[in-house]
């Protein structure tokens, strides 16, 4: 997959408080790596580096919110990333700490949308792909100049179109609506779902009356089912009726009172 595709916007470490930056971590790093786990010493130091690299995994967690899910929860699992980033770093590889630390935490996140943030079982692959289309649809619509296809966005992530196609279908599984929100339509304004779950229809009335007069507008005979039809489900005047059947409009008028007043009598005996 390419990678330059799936990540978010590049993530600038912020400064720490005080005189001291990220710059000058290594040493301290350094030293933790050497401390057994009982060393009095390692716990202090742990410390003091978790305190001065929380700004950086909040700015982290900030480059990810608008995505469905509750900042704080999003910060936690990126103080998580960013204590394994401090527990793994190896400092005899002479790697800079935050070009390490930085996509250890954007992993952590990332897993964190991937495994928690889904209201129906999706595939693991699906969720992958679908996590990483936005910033691709981004950088495509921004060389493009306008919204990407689903092909051009499986050439972005060097993944089958079939599988965007899927990805795509599976976002709707991402979150449910909770039967407590709110929403507003024609019918309805600003009415909780839950109001409405169980409530009357109107068109329930009407239902059962449409199946018991349905066999017997059936057995009409076909003059009078004809026009019937014509006057109440093609909604046609009945001048027009009078000349598709070859009656006077006076014939069609008593054919239709006739078939109504019929039809309601046996109805209601039936």
């Amino acid at each position: 997959m390419n990678n330059r595709s799936t990540r978010p916007s590049p993530v600038r470490a912020p400064r720490s408080r005080g005189t001291d930056s990220y710059d000058n971590l290594e040493p301290l790093l350094a030293r933790l790596a050497v401390l057994d786990a009982v060393d009095p010493r390692r716990k202090p130091l742990r410390d003091e580096l978790i305190t001065r690299c929380l700004p950086l995994a909040e700015n982290i967690a900030r480059k990810y919110v608008g995505r469905g899910e509750n900042f704080e929860d999003l910060l936690q699992t990126a103080r998580v990333g960013m204590m394994l980033a401090i527990d793994r770093f190896d400092p005899q590889y002479g790697t800079p700490f935050l070009s390490f630390a930085i996509p250890t935490i954007m992993g952590e996140v990332r897993r964190h949308f991937r495994d928690y943030t889904w209201a129906v079982r999706v595939p693991r692959r699906l969720k992958e792909i679908q996590l990483g289309m936005g910033s691709a649809i981004e950088v495509l619509f921004q060389r493009l100049g306008r919204m990407p296809t689903a092909g051009e966005i499986a050439a972005e992530l060097d993944v089958d179109p079939v599988e965007v196609t899927q990805a795509l279908i599976a976002g709707n599984g991402y979150r449910s609506l909770s039967i407590e929100a709110c929403f507003t339509s024609d019918d309805y304004e600003s009415t909780a779902m839950l109001d409405l779950l169980g409530a009357e229809q109107s068109e329930f009335g009407t239902v059962e009356d449409r199946m018991a007069v349905k066999p017997l507008i059936e057995a009409l005979p076909e003059r009078d089912r004809q026009v019937l039809s014509m006057r109440f489900f093609d909604s046609q005047s009945q001048v027009r009726i009078a000349e598709s059947v070859g009656v006077s409009q006076m014939q069609v008028s008593r054919i239709l009172s006739r078939t109504l007043n019929a039809l309601h009598e046996q109805a209601l005996r039936d």
